[in-house]
């Protein structure tokens, strides 16, 4: 089959390695459709460097073959079923694990093929073998749009992280990919309303179009009603500092987006103790969280709105163009189809 490794910034290889065999536990996914990610543009464009790299972990595909003991279980997809795959290993025995905090594994990391890539995903590809549990059933979709299981996975989590409740005013700060599906599944689960705090006007204009109750820039957060929960998907002092103009009294910041090597945060410890306010984080998904995005998948009601998100499509045999133009334009999600 082919593969696409990330070989060093701005080189990538195609290669022909076999397809994977799978055990009785596992299934073997054609694939359908991979979102390439902040990650894997990162890993194009040397922002971070992991190399040779089988990145692609926002994965949707058809069931191929499926193990015997996968095959016995009761809820398992049939042959030919489309698929939403959860690409992220876990290992079940470091503490967060044992604590059901998978989400915060200490193994995230892929293993080494016998190519030599490092497997991150490891879905630019034809074909990928995964454990039985993280294959989940979508329905009848655009595989485009079910190759979005996995951000959305990460935004039910993010709102969990949140305490979020339907009725409960929502504000996220920034409008980019992630401000989306923040807006998208916040409106779907019944917030009383979802604003968004961006600066670019067109992606103001965009978030507006596709719903949001308000939209404002960072000058003008004072028009805002309080939001219970407030959704930081940019990491910068100022975002956070639009966090706190934002939330309630006894409100709830989530800081979802991040980079290791992002500016520190700067918290006033005696606004965040006055006001009873929370501050947690909100990082990658856990199975309730994804059991939660493929119910959402399944149901139909967000596929129009998920459309609009893909920005391009490509074939595996340009995936360099599909790189390069997530690495340095601004784009939604650029997605590759084998």
């Amino acid at each position: 089959m082919r593969t696409a490794v990330i070989t060093a910034a701005g080189q990538v290889e195609t290669r022909e390695i076999p397809v994977p065999d799978i055990g009785d536990s596992e299934v073997l996914v054609r694939i359908a459709a991979c979102g390439i990610c902040t990650m894997e543009a990162n890993l194009y464009a040397g922002r971070m460097t992991v190399y040779p790299a089988a990145a692609g972990h926002e994965i949707s595909g058809w069931v191929e073959r499926i193990g015997a003991k996968a095959a016995a279980l009761e809820d398992m997809p049939a042959v030919g079923s489309l698929v939403a795959l959860d690409g992220l290993p876990r290992c079940g025995a470091c503490r967060s694990c044992r604590r059901g905090q998978t989400a915060i594994c200490v193994a995230l990391q892929g293993h080494k093929r016998e190519d030599g890539a490092i497997t991150m995903g490891a879905g630019l590809a034809e074909y990928i073998a995964l454990p039985a549990s993280r294959v989940w059933s979508v329905g009848d979709t655009d595989p485009a749009v079910a190759a979005m299981g996995e951000p959305l996975a990460c935004v039910v989590h993010s709102l969990r992280r949140g305490g979020f409740r339907a009725g409960d005013r929502v504000t996220v700060i920034g409008a980019g990919y992630m401000g989306h599906l923040h807006l998208a599944v916040a409106a779907h689960l019944q917030a009383r309303g979802v604003a968004v705090v961006e600066r670019d006007e067109q992606r103001l204009a965009a978030i507006a179009a596709a719903g949001a109750e308000a939209t404002v820039t960072p000058e003008d957060i004072g028009q805002l009603p309080p939001a219970d929960v407030v959704v930081v998907t940019i990491a910068s002092k100022e975002a956070i500092a639009a966090a706190l103009a934002a939330v309630a009294d006894g409100g709830t910041i989530v800081l979802y987006g991040g980079g290791p090597g992002g500016p520190p945060a700067e918290l006033p410890g005696y606004e965040v103790h006055r006001r009873q306010l929370t501050v947690t984080g909100s990082f990658s998904h856990e199975p309730d969280d994804w059991r939660a995005a493929a119910e959402l998948l399944r149901g139909g009601r967000l596929a129009a709105r998920l459309e609009t998100l893909v920005t391009a499509r490509y074939p595996l045999d340009e995936v360099e163009k599909a790189l390069k133009q997530a690495a340095e334009t601004p784009v939604y999600r650029v997605v590759v189809t084998p």
